[in-house]
């Protein structure tokens, strides 16, 4: 486990796919390369195989609650790989409608986020998860809220404006 940072190009995407259920059924090839796990061991997988454990389950919560109601989400979110290493991505994520608008998946395409982003998220998440651990998710949550209201954004509006 080197707990290296892996970066990818600023014109390339990662793109996955999952069931309803966050199983991964696509993962491109970048995808693929970035997670260091073979394309046979993430067919099938959970998603959250790459879930680094730098993530505040309080950005995960919101994540799911939002694209369930099948409305988008942008998110910075801090991968893990197979051998420990990881990169931040800057992923926007869809719910995959059937011809009657039913939910059947869901569709990830990740982007390269700016410096200036991934240093402005990384202590707010270190806050989260701070608040996770001494309190639950709600109290994650609590902060996030009271966070974007010092702001006076909505989550989408702070997201973007990184």
């Amino acid at each position: 486990m080197s707990g290296q940072e892996l970066t990818f190009g600023e014109h390339e995407f990662i793109v996955s796919k999952t069931d309803t259920s966050g199983k991964i059924v696509y993962g491109n090839e970048l995808f693929i390369k970035m997670s260091g796990y073979t394309e046979h061991e993430l067919l099938g997988a959970p998603h959250n195989i790459l879930r680094h454990p730098d993530m505040p389950a309080t950005v995960y919560k919101y994540l799911w609650q939002t694209i369930r109601k099948k409305e988008e989400v942008f998110a910075y979110v801090v991968n893990r790989t197979k051998n420990g290493d990881y990169y931040w991505v800057m992923a926007h994520v869809t719910a995959s409608l059937d011809e009657n608008g039913i939910v059947i998946g869901y569709h990830s395409v990740r982007r390269k986020p700016s410096a200036q982003a991934v240093a402005t998220i990384k202590p707010l998440y270190r806050s989260l998860l701070e608040a996770e651990r001494k309190g639950s998710i709600a109290a994650g949550e609590a902060l996030l809220k009271s966070t974007l209201q010092q702001h006076k954004v909505s989550y989408d509006e702070f997201v973007l404006s990184l």
